[in-house]
């Protein structure tokens, strides 16, 4: 269940450098500095260290341990012969560039979404440039501000989690610049988005347990307030059990998970979050059904689980979006969103925008319930 993990050493990492606290030829953390601070594998440390090398942001030196480099200056070496330099093709000097603004993107959700565009938009002779917010309200902003300035055509948003009215946002909107919303959709403001049915989706996931025969079933989430996408994934789970006759518990809610948002994903609200679900467990030993608003929570959530020496395959834990074990298998009953759709639509949209023809301003993408083990 490590595998997705070394993500978020990388970003860790990334983040450090972008932020002034590692500089060039500073000392990286070490495989078992970072495997400690985020009590992972020394596996998982040394794929995120391998992989910021292949991406050239840091040096590795054996024996004497990772480095940042300084990637604005050529590295000394054996003298080589220079490269020429290219230039673009008439066809391609006037291609229209669209941006792409992203909180994070993963193996279990958002990296299909992003391959999708890309190939969307070299089909239809569009260019596309990405900028990650890693969730930051202010980076957002930003963001949309440089794509403005650097004269990109439209774009595409993934808004950050519990954004409910970003002015840079609502500005472009106002002056019927093309935006089109991917994921998700905000409340009051009348832009195209492309997204899953989340409340569809969460019944489908709360209603499969029900009819496993359990009676007691928790959610697990990351807050909710003002994030559409979460509070229909609420909203789905307390319908389901409604309307099967279920008793609702609010204390079955825990709806304040932080450490799986884009911002937090360097590691320091992780122990907090086992904590609170440790107490969960030893308060509600009786609850053995879990929906969680997303993958890394139901991973948490099954570390836990084995952490306290109880017997996982006692437990079901269903969620949002996930990655296959070594054999392809899902690890969990989860929701497939069709990623690879909602991108190759949510380019449309926009070109259909750029185009000047009519846009539905919302647009729905059937999901897929997969089932663990087939059952």
């Amino acid at each position: 269940m490590e595998a997705h993990l070394y993500e978020r050493l990388y970003m860790f990492i990334v983040q450090e450098i972008e932020e002034g606290r590692l500089k060039p030829g500073d000392r990286v953390f070490s495989e078992k500095e970072l495997a400690e601070r985020f009590g992972v594998s020394r596996i998982t440390s040394k794929k995120a260290l391998e992989k910021l090398a292949d991406a050239g942001i840091i040096r590795r030196i054996q024996g004497k341990g990772s480095f940042v480099t300084d990637r604005s200056t050529p590295e000394v070496g054996p003298p080589h012969h220079s490269e020429p330099r290219l230039s673009l093709a008439p066809d391609e000097q006037d291609r229209p560039v669209i941006g792409l603004l992203i909180p994070n993107f993963s193996d279990e959700f958002g990296l299909q979404l992003l391959r999708s565009m890309e190939v969307r938009c070299a089909e239809l002779q569009y260019d596309l440039i990405i900028k990650r917010t890693y969730g930051g309200r202010e980076e957002e902003k930003r963001a949309i501000r440089l794509f403005v300035h650097l004269g990109v055509k439209g774009l595409i948003v993934v808004p950050i989690h519990g954004e409910h009215y970003n002015s840079e946002l609502l500005r472009l909107v106002l002056d019927k610049f093309p935006v089109v919303l991917a994921d998700r959709y905000l409340k009051g403001i009348p832009v195209c988005s492309v997204y899953t049915d989340n409340k569809k989706a969460s019944m489908d996931l709360t209603l499969y347990l029900i009819r496993r025969g359990y009676d007691q079933i928790a959610y697990l989430s990351s807050p909710v307030e003002n994030t559409p996408t979460l509070e229909e994934r609420l909203y789905g789970y307390t319908l389901a059990c409604t309307l099967e006759g279920l008793k609702l518990n609010q204390d079955y809610c825990l709806t304040n998970f932080k450490s799986v948002l884009p911002m937090n994903q360097n590691g320091t609200e992780t122990d907090g979050d086992k904590e609170m679900m440790k107490r969960f467990l030893v308060q509600y030993p009786d609850i053995r059904a879990f929906v969680t608003s997303e993958f890394l929570i139901a991973t948490m959530l099954a570390q836990v689980i084995d952490s306290m020496g109880l017997p996982l395959e006692q437990y079901e834990i269903a969620c949002f979006d996930s990655l296959g074990d070594s054999l392809g298998k899902p690890i969990f009953t989860h929701i497939q969103q069709d990623e690879k759709r909602m991108g190759q639509e949510a380019v449309d949209m926009l070109v259909s925008q750029l185009n000047g023809e009519t846009v539905p301003e919302r647009k729905i993408i059937e999901h897929r319930l997969v089932v663990k083990d087939g059952r």
